[in-house]
């Protein structure tokens, strides 16, 4: 049974091959293509693996966007040379005790218990070949199964970490539910229709609850203004928090948490699990926080609106400001279109 499906998967990826030829694989050709134009290579890439794997397309996906913001937060991680962003140590894709650790023969490299495959019928096993890197990945996850259940288990034996497969799973969600790999846009989180005002406040010294600095840009508002998501992604944390009052907090593509604090309320319909896309309402502006469930009015009406980056080990919280300041421009400009 097992001969007879390794026969037909390297009989669908030859046929793959020959039907898709030509094909782009040159690393610096992507500095010359448009947005839509990788996005489409990427989905192909993804698409062909699912059909010779079965694995659903968008778990693909949701690895390699989480990878490629691996490589964004980790210094020490080369950028990826094509399409496709996962990453695998020498070690792990040529064996451990391989001596060659830029090892391409696929048969040398399972003679060494490398994971490392051949995704494309030339003969060679490279950790920067798109399609060698891409099913490499589908066939770890395919040998677990290919329900959500399967998904989650066999991330948790790959990172070895509860937050990454968290993050992974989100991402997966979003891709599956919008179909398309076109989500990078981004919205001001209160609509330019209401008074407000911010400043860059991040780094700030707090003394509520103990000193601390200010993870976050506080922008005022009238109590209930309506609160928007700033990107399309998963709502992870929906509650009480002592400081932030009334928070939720949405992971974006990017690997990167939004938090959104001192509501008066949420959204009817948001809940932990919502996918929310940018210009979504979630929840409104208020005064809510330091103190008990349901601690209002000890400051002025307003959001705090954090950021925080995933490196996949750790979390640390970042300036919003010019992100903010970014999507406010880009709002007005969109405005002015319209008129």
């Amino acid at each position: 049974m097992k001969r007879a499906k390794r026969f037909l998967q390297i009989l669908m990826l030859t046929l793959f091959i020959i039907s898709s030829a030509p094909q782009i694989t040159l690393a610096n050709t992507t500095e010359e293509m448009s947005q839509e134009e990788i996005f489409n290579a990427r989905m192909e890439l993804y698409q062909k693996m699912e059909a010779i794997t079965q694995v659903p397309w968008h778990y693909l996906a949701a690895v390699d966007t989480y990878e490629r913001g691996l490589r964004r937060a980790q210094r020490d991680r080369p950028r990826e040379e094509g399409f496709i962003s996962i990453f695998y140590d020498p070690e792990i894709w040529a064996g451990p005790i391989n001596p060659n650790k830029e090892d391409t023969d696929p048969l040398s490299i399972s003679l060494f218990n490398g994971i490392g495959l051949d995704g494309n019928g030339d003969g060679v096993a490279s950790p920067t070949d798109d399609e060698d890197v891409l099913y490499t990945f589908a066939h770890y996850l395919e040998q677990y199964g290919f329900d959500e259940d399967d998904f989650r288990i066999a991330l948790w034996d790959y990172y070895q970490r509860e937050q990454s497969v968290s993050i992974i799973h989100g991402h997966a969600a979003v891709y599956e539910h919008f179909g398309t790999l076109d989500l990078d846009d981004h919205a001001f989180p209160i609509p330019l229709n209401y008074n407000y005002s911010y400043k860059n406040t991040w780094g700030d010294r707090r003394g509520w609850g103990g000193r601390r600095i200010h993870e976050g840009t506080d922008i005022f508002a009238g109590y209930n203004v309506p609160v928007r998501a700033t990107a399309y992604g998963k709502v992870e944390v929906k509650g009480w928090n002592m400081y932030g009052g009334w928070r939720i907090g949405i992971r974006d593509l990017d690997n990167v948490y939004h938090y959104y604090a001192h509501l008066s309320g949420f959204e009817k319909g948001i809940e932990e699990g919502s996918i929310v896309s940018p210009g979504d309402v979630v929840g409104y502006c208020g005064s809510s926080g330091y103190g008990k469930p349901g601690t209002q009015g000890k400051f002025p009406p307003h959001l705090h609106y954090g950021m925080y980056r995933d490196n996949g080990f750790t979390e640390w919280s970042f300036d919003p400001f010019p992100s903010l300041k970014q999507w406010e421009r880009k709002a007005y400009q969109d405005r002015k279109k319209k008129k």
